[in-house]
């Protein structure tokens, strides 16, 4: 079966004036229009391709990108708002349309929204909704703690930044835990702090405890020898400068030179920090 919204794995079956036909083995055939074709093919090759609907609602295949894909969340940005919906640049020819019903917040042309992609039961068309608790679910989430994780930024709280967590749950960074700059939008890996009794996720930005350091550490000693050997930062510098420059906590900085001095990597300075390595 061709899933629509998908990418397929599918063989083509023949050539023709129009393009190349592709079937999934089951009898099922889609076309991919003439100014998809690539330069050089074979009949019976297979081919991994997205297929979605076009502008009649029939099945298509593509070689364009799109930039969601059915079930999945993206940020995409409203083209066209009208008396039906608003209607989403996804990457192809055909937008993606948001109905009103689904409108968490009454979409704007020229706004981004964070929407989740999904074949409509009712039309067997594909469309988007910002009502996204529709769609997550943390009932089922197993994770241990440091578990690394796909995350999606999705909105700015009171308390921190809401994340979809590996396409499915709902997480929260708090500010406590951010030392960079982050936008909705934006896609990141994280790592799982703590899953409370009412199954809510607390996610951090960097691994936690031990791990944590050692990601701070390679990070600095990085910045280090980018730097031609030397930061001025020490004990001294502000918590404001270090999460400016080095996006971590003062706290996080103090303890990752340490373990750097403690592998003699860096000496420390009233000046700043300098890699012992800098002039090998």
């Amino acid at each position: 079966m061709i899933e629509v919204g998908n990418y397929n794995k599918l063989e083509i079956l023949r050539s023709t004036s129009v393009g190349l036909f592709l079937g999934d083995g089951e009898g099922t055939e889609v076309l991919l229009p003439t100014k998809y074709m690539p330069e050089t093919f074979s009949i019976g090759d297979e081919t991994m391709i997205f297929c979605y609907l076009d502008h009649s609602e029939r099945p298509v295949a593509t070689t364009l990108t799109p930039k969601i894909i059915r079930n999945t969340f993206g940020y995409l940005k409203a083209e066209d708002v009208n008396e039906y919906g608003a209607f989403l640049d996804w990457g192809l020819e055909k937008q993606l349309m948001v109905p009103f019903r689904e409108q968490a917040l009454r979409m704007q042309k020229g706004k981004s929204y964070i929407v989740y992609c999904y074949l409509d039961e009712e039309t067997f068309r594909l469309v988007a909704s910002s009502r996204l608790n529709k769609f997550l679910n943390n009932t089922d989430a197993d994770y241990n703690i440091n578990d690394e994780v796909d995350l999606l930024v999705s909105r700015k709280t009171e308390l921190g930044w809401e994340v979809i967590v590996d396409n499915k749950h709902s997480g929260l960074v708090f500010f406590s835990d951010v030392f960079k700059s982050i936008m909705v939008g934006d896609r990141m890996k994280g790592y799982i702090k703590k899953i409370r009794n009412d199954k809510k996720i607390d996610v951090a930005l960097q691994p936690i405890g031990h791990r944590q350091l050692d990601a701070n550490a390679t990070r600095v000693y990085q910045k280090l020898l980018q730097a031609e050997g030397f930061l001025p930062f020490n004990d001294s510098s502000s918590p404001e400068e270090i999460r400016k420059h080095l996006e971590m906590s003062k706290k996080s900085f103090k303890k990752a030179i340490g373990v750097l001095y403690r592998e003699r990597k860096i000496s420390i300075t009233e000046q700043g920090i300098r890699s012992t390595q800098s002039n090998n």
